[in-house]
């Protein structure tokens, strides 16, 4: 059987054997409701309390302020549209132009109701600067959403920046934390936000599951309307097994936090090493303030694309800044925001490493790349 590397975890990661080993139970043989008062579910609604806390203390938030949902994309909806129908007035939305798509079609969706949206630029390196949102807000601006971290670049924005000039103008503040979550320190209350989205499946929880903090006395309307969970914001039986597994995955992430940093900054260091070294002409983009293990590069004169199918013939998983049609290949938005050479932009490849990669696999992708290109 051919041996894959995996350096997709910006994607999705593995699920956590322990978190894993946690959700059986839930599936199998405590799989009560946990809004029954009997005694056979009193296990089960126990544990969401638990896991509840557990999320919150990973991210210095009290547990009545955290939410379950299905994963980054709906957490993201919700504070994008309810925020904007809340209020009668259609005051603005403003976000950045590098945000994942949950956020940008989200706003796309309200903008096409008539609520207005202004979309901040970003640096060379895909930073949303302070002195741009203090010249795009007033007192009208209802939200402010920017990522804390980027998924394509791994550019860590200066939130708790962005967070005081949005307050000061009496706007709320929301960050997409998807693919920061489990992977940098993150504590709410120094980066001063009102709300945060979060996805277990990006920190080795189960896909379908994920979470939103909603600082206490935000309003925030229901998204989902019958029963009361949820605090009666989002109705609908939980999902008991992928719950407990977000909360036994995130713990294990946050305690392991320093030592997987360390690890992935080797492996960052072994394919950037290798790449130099060859000649090859690359370039890295993003800030050097970024997310462990995310390495955006984009070649010379070559096809991301090309390098994508090349790689996943040698059993190497990668993604890509550009997408192809039966026309064109048609460079990513974060790509085209950060404003690297044409020459360079159709070959953005993105590497990015997990806690389970080897020094083995960095030098087996570093290899696999120069063959490829200098082919």
């Amino acid at each position: 059987m051919k041996r894959w590397i995996y350096a997709d975890n910006a994607a999705t990661t593995k699920l956590d054997v322990d978190a894993f080993a946690a959700m059986e139970p839930f599936l199998i043989e405590q799989y009560g409701n946990a809004s029954q008062p009997y005694a056979f579910s009193r296990l089960v609604k126990k544990c969401i309390v638990e896991a509840r806390e557990i999320i919150a203390t990973c991210i210095g938030a009290e547990p009545d302020e955290i939410y379950f949902t299905s994963g980054g994309s709906e957490s993201d909806n919700w504070v994008i549209k309810e925020a904007a129908f809340s209020d009668g007035f259609k005051r603005t939305t403003i976000t950045s132009q590098i945000e994942h798509h949950a956020v940008l079609n989200a706003c796309a969706a309200i903008g096409r109701l008539g609520y207005p949206v202004a979309y901040l630029p970003v640096s060379d390196e895909g930073v949303v600067q302070p002195e741009y949102l203090a010249q795009h807000i007033d007192n009208n601006t209802r939200l402010v959403s920017v990522m804390l971290a980027n998924n394509e670049i791994g550019t860590i924005e200066p939130v708790e920046e962005l967070a005081k000039i949005a307050h000061a103008h009496g706007a709320l503040f929301h960050t997409d934390a998807v693919q920061a979550v489990g992977h940098i320190p993150v504590d709410v209350k120094t980066l001063g936000v009102d709300m945060l989205s979060a996805s277990a499946h990006k920190f080795n929880g189960m896909k379908g599951s994920g979470f939103l903090y909603v600082r206490k006395g935000v309003e925030l309307c229901s998204l989902v309307d019958g029963g009361a969970q949820e605090y009666g914001k989002r109705a609908g039986t939980e999902n008991v097994a992928a719950i407990v597994a977000m909360a036994i995955a995130l713990r294990k992430n946050c305690k392991r936090m320093e030592a997987i940093t360390r690890r992935l900054h080797r492996l960052e260091q072994v394919v950037l090493k290798r790449l130099s070294s060859s000649g090859i002409d690359y370039r890295r983009n993003g800030s050097s303030n970024c997310l462990p293990g995310n390495i955006n590069l984009s070649f010379r004169g070559v096809a991301g694309e090309m390098l994508l199918h090349r790689l996943d013939l040698k059993g190497i998983c990668i993604s890509t800044g550009s997408a192809c049609d039966s026309v064109n290949t048609r460079v990513s938005h974060v790509i085209e925001a950060i404003r690297v050479p044409s020459e360079y932009a159709k070959g953005t490849i993105r590497i990015s490493f997990g806690a389970d990669n080897t020094e083995e696999d960095a030098e087996a992708i570093a290899n696999a790349l120069i063959s490829i290109i200098q082919k």
